[in-house]
């Protein structure tokens, strides 16, 4: 087969795994409920695309419950903040894996192909982390002020669940949708104290957990819950001054390591660049092979040790 016949095929596969992309797993517009939930007499509508993106994600939905990672997969899409089912983001990521593969082919090869069907997963889960770990940084800078709205509302003589609403509705995101699910849990019959110390746990905040027994207390054995608030409020306000102060501090010490990581790969590049055979010695013998595997190790222990210099809990 030709190079160009190679091409077409590489172009046609990409183009059929966009379409499924669009039409199966992206949502195609605002989610409406469908006719046959409101009215169980009519019979739903089906279609060969939906009957293929139901069977998919049926099959990895098993999959994901014989592996025991349902669970998991929905809660660390509910801490990034992604209104997605765990069997509709593997199915994205797979899809995206299969596209990246086929375009790598083309252009690159075989290995090419196999890089990027390994580094997308990865850089699903690696975008994952970092959303959630955004989200719970702004939901910690937000949290004094959240408090102090509470308390505002409570002296207004307003309760407890409508202090919570009006953060609801006038916080910003994350904080918003936090306290809009606590309210919606609420309203349906749960436990305000369990929904408080979910949300704590969803978002990794100690100074929320704080907030929470403050409020289990409270509801327990009274007392004047807008002083109390404001007290947490003062003491959370100082910890994220004495958390932005250390961040600021280890600001120089981070880049630093980011600098000194990224030196040895740019003078590879540069020297492989402008003087190839110089490299090429390395991958000649068993000795270029040893000093290459004790420079990787010496590198990843000079992250590691970079990573616990630079990284201050308190």
């Amino acid at each position: 087969m030709t190079s160009s016949a190679l091409l077409v095929l590489g172009v046609v596969a990409i183009g059929a795994a966009l379409l499924v992309l669009a039409l199966v797993v992206l949502p195609a517009g605002p989610s409406r409920v469908p006719l046959s939930r409101l009215d169980p007499s009519a019979a739903p509508s089906a279609s060969a695309l939906a009957g293929v993106g139901s069977v998919a994600g049926a099959a990895v939905e098993k999959a994901l419950v014989k592996r025991g990672r349902l669970a998991s997969g929905a809660a660390a899409l509910e801490r990034a903040g992604m209104a997605m089912s765990p069997p509709d983001y593997v199915l994205l990521v797979a899809v995206v894996a299969v596209v990246g593969g086929a375009l790598g082919a083309v252009l690159g090869g075989p290995l090419v192909a196999l890089l990027f069907l390994v580094l997308v997963p990865f850089g699903a889960k690696l975008l994952l982390g970092l959303k959630a770990s955004r989200r719970q940084a702004a939901f910690a800078d937000q949290l004094d002020d959240s408090l102090q709205l509470m308390a505002g509302s409570l002296r207004a003589g307003h309760s407890l669940l409508r202090a919570v609403d009006s953060v609801a509705s006038e916080a910003d995101v994350p904080t918003s949708e936090e306290f809009s699910r606590i309210v919606n849990e609420t309203r349906v019959g749960r436990d305000l104290n369990d929904a408080l110390d979910e949300v704590a746990a969803r978002m990794g905040s100690d100074d929320f957990t704080w907030v929470a027994q403050a409020i289990a207390i409270h509801r327990e054995v009274g007392g004047n819950l807008a002083e109390v608030l404001d007290a947490v409020g003062h003491t959370i306000r100082e910890r994220n001054g004495i958390r932005r102060q250390v961040k600021a501090l280890s600001a120089e010490g981070k880049l630093s390591a980011i600098v000194l990581m990224a030196l040895p790969f740019g003078v590879t590049g540069f020297i492989s660049l402008t003087n190839p055979g110089y490299l090429a010695k390395f991958t000649e013998s068993l000795t270029g092979y040893a000093m290459l595997g004790v420079a990787a190790v010496m590198l990843l222990a000079g992250a590691l040790w970079l990573k616990k210099t630079v990284a201050i809990r308190f």
